[in-house]
């Protein structure tokens, strides 16, 4: 069997049954990972070459740049990190000037980037969209299209599937 093209879900190997199991390497949330694995590498030796961030510090830029303020256990969660790893990114950010916490309601901290902060936010978005057209190029805009619907999809089947899980 080719080995360079993962089966797809209803694909079997020579010689195997119909009913065998589907091996890590044809999993859809083996494969996923491994192209988000990828781009996240990439991106985190740009984010570091070109602005001395980290690929956390980025996240939380900007998901700061495009809505805030937030709170420390919202923007967590949006970057997909820990509450203890987001504190320590944003403990650096403030450090050097990038982040603001101010006292918000019901003795919540509030974050929020600074002018110097949103400057960095305008560098990092831009480098971002570059790379997100230069990845997006390789598709035509019927396969845009159905990639974003089927990550749609997925993203809510996901959503729906782990609060069944946690319940």
């Amino acid at each position: 069997m080719d080995t360079s093209t993962p089966a797809a879900i209803g694909d079997t190997h020579p010689g195997a049954e119909t009913t065998d199991l589907v091996p890590i390497t044809g999993l859809l949330s083996y494969r996923l990972s491994r192209v988000a694995n990828a781009l996240s590498r990439s991106a985190t030796v740009r984010y570091r070459r070109q602005f001395d961030v980290s690929l956390g510090e980025w996240r939380a830029i900007a998901l700061l740049g495009e809505s805030a303020p937030q709170t420390l256990n919202r923007l967590a969660r949006l970057a997909a990190l820990d509450k203890a790893q987001m504190s320590r990114v944003i403990s650096g950010l403030t450090e050097r000037g990038f982040v603001l916490r101010e006292q918000g309601a019901r003795r919540t901290t509030q974050l929020s980037l600074t002018r110097r902060g949103k400057t960095l936010y305008e560098g990092l978005i831009a480098a971002a969209n570059e790379r997100n057209d230069a990845f997006l190029v390789c598709l035509t805009p019927a396969e845009r299209v159905a990639l974003d619907a089927a990550l749609e999809k997925l993203a809510t089947l996901a959503r729906a599937l782990e609060r069944s899980e946690n319940a």
